[in-house]
């Protein structure tokens, strides 16, 4: 079934992106922007921001809105570069009833092409703020969006020192559309910090997903 663009809210801005899912290759999206709010909005800076660049380019640097009026709604064209699926978010810059604007909105991920599966999640399952030789358990879900024979899953992990450790390399379970299957790795920090924590999702060496999750360590 093909996806379909949903319309969501964060006030003061009703917003859509579409179309939804795309093919591989150049193509435009289209950004709606409606204002719900009750005063005007005005000298807008719009941006669509990819949250996996590797996936997804957006170019130009921006558009411009000169005003959004009460109920008004309006839509903007932007050209884009696809791979791989991933999410996207709206910023919005500009003037409120003579008060600074500063939007931005929840993640909207785009479909790129008939991919196997999907990196859903990683989460880091620990205490708030571990300490220092803390074990880490970090967990990814995969789920299936066709059949697969078997996927790669890399879980890596980027210390507060800038050295980029490698936690785990796994081999997926066949999966089926709809199957989710989780995985986990372990690691025991070294040192205090913001520790980013990376999982790739790869099929036959092609990266198709990519998630981060931040683990603050403290001293022990």
């Amino acid at each position: 079934m093909k996806k379909t663009a949903e319309k969501r809210i964060k006030y003061p801005i009703e917003y859509e992106i579409k179309p939804a899912e795309i093919n591989k290759g150049i193509w435009w999206l289209t950004l709606s922007l409606k204002n719900i709010g009750q005063q005007d909005l005005t000298a807008l800076n719009v941006n669509l921001n990819p949250l996996d660049t590797y996936g997804l380019t957006v170019y130009g640097t921006g558009k411009h809105l000169a005003s959004l009026k009460p109920k008004q709604k309006k839509s903007l064209v932007f050209q884009v570069s696809a791979s791989r699926s991933t999410s996207l978010y709206v910023t919005v810059d500009g003037w409120k009833n003579g008060e600074t604007l500063s939007w931005e909105s929840p993640y909207t991920r785009i479909k790129v092409g008939e991919e196997v599966a999907e990196l859903a999640t990683l989460f880091s399952l620990t205490e708030p703020y571990p300490p220092v030789g803390k074990l880490i358990r970090v967990e990814a879900t995969v789920q299936g969006l066709a059949e697969s024979k078997g996927l790669t899953l890399e879980f890596w992990a980027d210390a507060p020192s800038g050295k980029f450790k490698e936690l785990a390399v796994l081999e997926t379970k066949k999966l089926s559309a709809g199957e989710e299957a989780r995985y986990a790795a372990e690691l025991t920090p070294a040192e205090e910090g913001l520790y980013t924590i990376h999982a790739y999702l790869y099929d036959d060496g092609k990266q198709i997903g990519h998630q981060t999750d931040y683990v603050l360590v403290e001293k022990e």
